[in-house]
């Protein structure tokens, strides 16, 4: 397990997106996994960013990716 942890706004750094996208997707719909630190503090593994970029890579508008 990677050792760096970044926090919601370092997050929404890397991602590209603002820090209430990633408030917004952890309360609604949790497609992107963090790691909760005590009963408060929010984090984000790099590794588990990446992996949420990998799976939004579409080949055209209408491909909708993979239904889970």
């Amino acid at each position: 397990m990677s050792k760096q942890l970044l926090t919601t706004k370092e997050a929404a750094r890397y991602l590209g997106v603002s820090k209430a996208f990633l408030e917004r997707d952890r309360c609604y719909t949790a497609r992107i996994q963090f790691v909760k630190v005590g009963s408060r503090a929010v984090r984000y593994r790099p590794e588990d960013l990446d992996a949420y970029l990998s799976a939004q890579v579409r080949k055209s508008t209408s491909d909708k990716g993979r239904v889970r």
